[in-house]
């Protein structure tokens, strides 16, 4: 599935499930993303809600902490 097929869902990106997310980072970067491993992420930095959904923006933001140790600059 590429990007454009998934404007046909209704897509929120503060609240998709790890395989949409997935989808949509594997699209973005052109490179295998799996449901797994996003869950894997989001387990790890607390960002599921109780809905089993993240917030795309947070996700992101917790992937540019980890790889700057942290750091805001």
């Amino acid at each position: 599935m590429c990007a454009r097929d998934m404007t046909e869902e209704s897509l929120k990106i503060t609240a998709l499930t790890p395989e949409q997310a997935a989808k949509i980072l594997a699209a973005a970067y052109r490179q295998r993303i799996t449901e797994d491993q996003v869950r894997q992420v989001a387990e790890d930095g607390n960002l599921l809600r109780a809905d089993g959904t993240l917030n795309l923006v947070e996700y992101v933001a917790f992937l540019a902490r980890e790889v700057t140790g942290g750091h805001e600059d």
